[in-house]
């Protein structure tokens, strides 16, 4: 009975997080445009800090990354170029279970090798990447805990993970309210016209209002062995970065 109840509740794990990797194919084609919209633009200037501060972190001359839940690609080209700036020689690969994303990514970015595979199941060796960059997309994936150990796993000593995602407030002043209320009231509405998928947006928010605390974060990745190096954020709170070291 208990292992019946067990199998019942992992099934029910797999289906949805199936049903959020069918969302994303079905807003791939827009999902860059409609991003650029909805932010004004600015995440990626998060994105690209973000990057800046883990390369100084990583502080080698040369380094091999993987951006998982890389969609169409954009850190990837952040990646490219914030490395270039800094004279650093660069292997990136990208990874992400949305085959209507890579169909994208893989258009943008011909010479880059992409895995079609989920966070809880890197195909790559272990100790072997310098660098793991996840970003919006860590909140998207439902056995967290197993995709941190897949990232402890296929890191080199003193690897680095770099997290960049919307996070829960735990008491959230004026401004964060602000700025929720635009992501539960308007970007529904703004990313359904957009897309025409009003549910793909609406996604959104709930996701984030399911999601961890920084707090709880760092504590989850903290209990598979991970040592925080860097908390920052942005958009009021609303948007977390968070650098760990293996």
């Amino acid at each position: 009975m208990i292992k019946s109840q067990m199998n019942n509740h992992l099934g029910d794990k797999v289906s949805r997080q199936e049903q959020i990797v069918n969302m994303f194919d079905s807003i791939a084609n827009k999902y860059d445009l409609v991003n650029r919209i909805l932010t004004f633009g600015i995440d990626k200037k998060w994105r690209e800090k973000a990057v800046r501060e883990t390369l100084e972190v990583i502080n080698k001359k040369e380094v091999k990354i993987l951006d998982v839940a890389c969609g169409t690609g954009d850190m990837i080209e952040i990646w490219q170029k914030e490395a270039a700036k800094k004279a650093i020689k660069t292997k990136i690969c990208g990874l992400d279970p949305s085959r209507g994303m890579l169909e994208v990514a893989k258009k943008r970015f011909p010479s880059v090798k992409f895995y079609n595979a989920y966070a809880t199941s890197i195909p790559c060796y272990d100790d072997s990447i310098d660098g793991i960059s996840i970003s919006f997309g860590i909140r998207n994936v439902l056995e967290i805990r197993k995709a941190i150990k897949e990232f402890y796993r296929v890191l080199k000593k003193d690897g680095i993970v770099l997290v960049l995602e919307f996070v829960k407030a735990k008491n959230p002043n004026k401004f964060r309210k602000c700025v929720d209320f635009y992501s539960n009231k308007f970007l529904p509405k703004i990313g359904g016209i957009l897309s025409k998928n009003k549910e793909a947006y609406e996604y959104l928010p709930n996701s984030i209002e399911n999601f961890y605390t920084p707090n709880e974060l760092i504590n989850l990745f903290n209990e598979q062995g991970f040592k925080t190096v860097k908390i920052d954020s942005f958009n009021f709170g609303q948007v977390g970065v968070f650098i760990f070291k293996k």
